[in-house]
């Protein structure tokens, strides 16, 4: 099963199977039992995109995500990071419609807001194209400089699952190339190329074409800590102090194959060349945030008033 993907090179990113095993002992600040299981929601067979909010108050290129309480995480499948399934409560929030592209990103670096992309790593240059090759620092001054911010894990998924708790963002449907920018291919394509794969509340991209910074810091304990149900992670030093118990341990299917040795930053949303599976919406991936990927790229949020 796909899952991580550590980086060989700036150029080149190998993915790698997780083992299953048994979850770490308590290790560091936070952490509590494990909540009961959460009964899985409806399961839409296709996609059912949420009425469009009043278009007059929408931000420019972004969609209305509803705040509320969602089933994040699953109890059914996947790694041992994206258990157990729990009760978070986000509030109301804008995402951008798409994932930020070349020529959106270019504006910021003109402006000496941004600094460059890895042009050597973000091959795909085409003015459509999302914006591969940048740091999370990258993103997060992007977001930053149009009044905007990196959504959090709790808030990615939430937007992919809306409020049916559905598998991947169009519903429960097998992934297709008619839904989805996936299926090994060998580069992204043009960011909303793929309508009828659409979210819940009308987002474009959100499984597949390229994986997406998010604002959080990766915490394979998250959601057995107290701040589960606000969808936080732990700090750095009970993260830290976390993955050191399950290194000592010897204990898999948290981290995947990469070493962790330090405070690494969350990825969401699965790539052009991830299989099926790995498109799932609870999946979640991890590097370090100084990193430049050439599968990476993100989108920004807005709190809403």
């Amino acid at each position: 099963m796909y899952r991580k993907f550590p980086l060989l090179s700036l150029w080149l990113v190998t993915f790698f199977a997780c083992g299953t095993q048994a979850a770490p002992s308590d290790a560091g600040a936070e952490v509590v039992p494990a909540a009961p299981s959460v009964p899985p929601a409806a399961r839409p067979s296709s996609s059912a995109i949420a009425p469009p909010a009043n278009l007059a108050s929408l931000p420019e290129g972004m969609q209305r995500v509803p705040g509320g309480t969602f089933t994040m995480g699953t109890d059914h499948e996947g790694e041992l990071d994206e258990r157990p399934a729990h009760e978070v409560t986000v509030g109301s929030l804008y995402l951008d419609t798409t994932e930020v592209t070349n020529e959106a990103y270019d504006r910021c670096v003109a402006a000496n807001k941004c600094e460059p992309k890895d042009k050597n790593i973000g091959m795909w240059m085409l003015p459509r194209h999302p914006v591969t090759g940048v740091r999370w620092d990258d993103a997060k001054a992007y977001c930053e400089s149009i009044d905007k911010r990196l959504p959090t894990e709790a808030e990615f998924e939430r937007a992919v699952r809306g409020t049916d708790g559905r598998r991947f963002p169009w519903g429960n449907d097998k992934p297709t190339e008619e839904l989805t920018v996936a299926l090994g291919r060998s580069g992204p394509l043009e960011v909303g190329s793929k309508p009828k794969g659409r979210g819940p509340f009308g987002h474009h991209d959100l499984a597949g074409n390229v994986w997406e910074w998010v604002n959080d810091l990766y915490d394979p304990y998250a959601y057995r800590r107290t701040t589960a149900k606000d969808g936080k992670p732990g700090s750095c030093e009970a993260i830290m102090a976390t993955l050191a118990d399950i290194k000592k341990s010897g204990k898999g299917g948290f981290t995947g194959t990469n070493p962790i040795k330090e405070c690494e930053r969350a990825i969401r949303g699965g790539a052009y060349n991830y299989p099926a599976n790995g498109l799932r919406s609870t999946n979640r991936v991890h590097h370090p945030g100084r990193w430049r990927l050439r599968m990476t790229g993100f989108r920004c949020a807005k709190t809403a008033e």
